[in-house]
């Protein structure tokens, strides 16, 4: 799942996305309101992990712009506020939960999940790439009905890969996923984890095929 986190403190941010990177997820940090109201209405997210109080635009006027838009993916607020106003509006406006700072990280991912099951995001569609089965729900690849044990960054590509299926997916898209946006790697980094990847793969009837300059495309090997 691509996770969104917007939140100033980048200590906190950084230590939400390690720990949802941790998880599998794509974590991408954002630290400024206005840079993050242009990161949705661009790239947009599975979930948004959304605080209240942010430089430039703050999180109610970003909740606001989503919904304004159509946009319903789950958002939990985050607020160091005490009083229940803050809270109330961003209810009212449209965000699906909350959680009052400092929170424990097991707690944000128990919201998380929680909200991946109330709202019923399709998460559970399973792929059918050559002989391999992607379940969505479970993060799980699987050769008829034997799960395959594939390490969590090159499942991140995988699913990376079967999102833009049927095009061209970049590099640069590709770290974004695997590490978030914001992270402080290069591009080059999805290159040991493509390449393993693709040997893990090419035993089942699936390729990963490499257009020089661009990016790799994910398709049933011919």
């Amino acid at each position: 799942m691509r996770i969104a986190v917007i939140e100033d403190n980048e200590t906190l941010a950084n230590a939400i996305a390690y720990r949802l990177r941790d998880r599998g997820h794509a974590a991408d940090v954002i630290t400024d309101g206005e840079q993050a109201a242009d990161f949705l209405a661009q790239e947009g997210a599975d979930l948004v992990v959304l605080d209240i109080n942010l430089p430039g635009k703050d999180g109610l006027e970003i909740l606001r712009g989503l919904r304004a838009r159509g946009e319903s993916l789950p958002v939990i607020l985050l607020t160091a506020r005490t009083g229940t106003s803050d809270r109330v509006a961003g209810l009212d406006m449209g965000a699906d939960d909350y959680l009052v700072k400092p929170f424990e990280m097991d707690e944000l991912e128990a919201r998380i999940r929680a909200l991946s099951r109330r709202k019923d995001l399709d998460y559970g569609a399973r792929e059918i790439i050559g002989a391999l089965t992607f379940d969505r729900s479970s993060r799980q690849v699987y050769a008829g009905s034997e799960p395959l044990d594939i390490p969590r960054r090159e499942l991140a590509v995988l699913e990376c890969l079967v999102e833009g299926r049927g095009r061209i997916v970049s590099k640069s898209h590709l770290a974004d996923f695997v590490y978030g946006i914001g992270a402080d790697v290069e591009e080059t980094a999805v290159e040991p984890h493509v390449s393993r990847l693709r040997k893990r793969l090419a035993e089942h009837g699936v390729a990963i095929r490499t257009a020089r300059g661009l990016g790799y495309m994910l398709e049933a090997a011919g």
